[in-house]
């Protein structure tokens, strides 16, 4: 709010007024100047009475106007006039060089705040557009960096696929060239198969002529296998006899030399001696490896055969393998009765054995020979099988040799397992597993009736021809023997 004073030049200090203006907010004070002395007196007249005239009633709104004034009245009215007229001109222009000043301040004062929020605003949008322009880098860097990514997996897949196609063309070129191949294979396949039908025909035609020769010898043969029959029964009845005479020869040799006695009767010295074993025939004079008939008990002979040179002879060969011609893998009633043939691979029978061992005490001895061509040999001095019922157990004493210092047969004792009839002391069935017939107990060192195997893949065999403490456990024989003579043989 401002308040202004002015004086005016014809004012009186002794008599002045004052008034008031208000505009806006602005309240202005204004002095108002008294007339002089002639115009003073004049006015006071001019009012009838002794009222006096105040020379201030210019200044209100309304004025009473005298109609009666006079001419000099009214000049000093127009005068005064021009005066207010020049003094409001003087406020108006003041009220507008005050307004101007106020309104330029305000102008300012808006400007300097519209500067700062716009400031305020400029510094925001600045902070939020460099949080955004970071924001942008990031997300920049983002797609650079997987950018980046896609193009070496581009580049490696680009390469990949290079890689592809040079082994698709390898490929290509390999299957053109089987083509080919299989081309000139079919070809070939087409020629070998006309040649087949045309032997094929051939053959048939040769088996036509092979069936009516074979129809002709079936009858030659029959004849054959009768006269065979009787040759073998008659060559039966000489070897007979020809023991019986070597037997008495034998006798009457012994008989001469004790001062000429002579037996009563040839018959009863033939009855009394018996060939119980090759022992027996060794020390009756046979003293070459051969095939020979003993005496297994009282009704039943069976042929041996007799190894009279080994270790000072009178061995009674009870299992020999040699060549792989016989086949091993056999049920418990053919190793009860015997296989094969006594001349080659052969197991003599476990009841021919258990009547042998049975009459009197037996040494066992077992020959080895590996594919070097080394030989070696376990002897046992006691050895014995039991009866059927026993399950043809295994009894041995006092093992000694070259095959080993340990024996790899079981020492205390192991029932005899088949592939039918399973003995042993394992959970498994080892007459299965490592075929053919043994004492395995649990498995065990040794079977020397396992599979045969030729040289060159008999190493890594483990149900081959096995003693364990000679060659080690995989390795298969190529050939082995198993001998008995009695224990007093000398």
């Amino acid at each position: 709010t401002h308040s202004q004073s002015f004086v005016g030049t014809n004012s009186n200090y002794s008599s002045r007024r004052f008034h008031k203006i208000q505009h806006g907010q602005c309240t202005y004070t204004f002095i108002l100047p008294e007339g002089d002395g002639a115009g003073g007196g004049s006015c006071r007249e001019a009012k009838a009475g002794s009222q006096q005239y105040n020379a201030n009633s210019l200044q209100r709104d309304a004025p009473p106007p005298e109609p009666d004034f006079p001419s000099q009245k009214i000049q000093q009215l127009e005068h005064i006039m021009e005066n207010y007229t020049q003094w409001l001109q003087k406020i108006e222009n003041y009220i507008k060089e005050s307004m101007k000043s106020e309104m330029a301040q305000l102008q300012q004062s808006a400007v300097h705040n519209h500067t700062a929020a716009m400031l305020e605003m400029g510094t925001n949008l600045l902070s939020q557009t460099a949080e955004q322009t970071r924001k942008l880098t990031d997300v920049e860097t983002q797609v650079l960096n997987q950018t980046s990514r896609l193009e070496i997996q581009l580049l490696e897949n680009s390469l990949s696929t290079n890689k592809l196609e040079k082994q698709l063309m390898v490929q290509t070129n390999e299957i053109s060239k089987l083509h080919d191949k299989n081309s000139l294979l079919e070809q070939k396949m087409l020629e070998m198969e006309m040649r087949h039908s045309e032997e094929l025909e051939t053959l048939k035609q040769e088996k036509g002529s092979l069936q009516t020769l074979v129809g002709r010898q079936s009858g030659v043969i029959r004849e054959l296998e009768a006269q065979l029959s009787r040759a073998t029964g008659n060559s039966t009845a000489l070897q007979r006899q020809q023991q019986e005479m070597m037997d008495t020869v034998h006798n009457l040799l012994n008989l001469c030399s004790k001062d000429g006695v002579v037996p009563n009767s040839t018959k009863a010295v033939i009855e009394e001696k018996k060939f119980r074993d090759c022992a027996d025939l060794y020390q009756a004079g046979f003293q070459k490896n051969a095939i020979y008939t003993i005496q297994i008990n009282s009704q039943e002979t069976k042929k041996v055969y007799c190894n009279m040179e080994t270790a000072g002879g009178g061995w009674t060969v009870i299992q020999r393998r040699e060549d792989g011609s016989v086949d091993f893998q056999r049920t418990w009633k053919e190793y009860k009765m015997g296989f094969g043939s006594v001349s080659a691979e052969h197991w003599l029978g476990n009841e021919y054995v258990y009547q042998l061992t049975s009459q009197r005490q037996y040494a066992l001895r077992v020959e080895l020979t590996d594919w070097d061509g080394h030989q070696a040999f376990s002897l046992y001095d006691r050895f014995q099988i039991g009866s059927e019922k026993q399950n043809y157990r295994l009894f041995l004493k006092s093992h000694s040799g070259t095959a080993g210092r340990q024996s790899s047969l079981v020492i205390h004792g192991a029932d005899f397992s088949t592939k039918d009839m399973d003995n042993d002391n394992c959970l498994c069935k080892c007459a299965l597993m490592l075929t053919g017939g043994w004492w395995f107990d649990a498995c065990g060192p040794s079977n020397l009736n396992g599979m045969y195997f030729t040289q060159g893949q008999h190493i890594g065999k483990l149900n081959g021809i096995k003693w364990h403490y000679f060659k080690g456990p995989s390795y298969s024989l190529q050939a082995t023997a198993m001998m008995i003579r009695p224990l007093d043989f000398s």
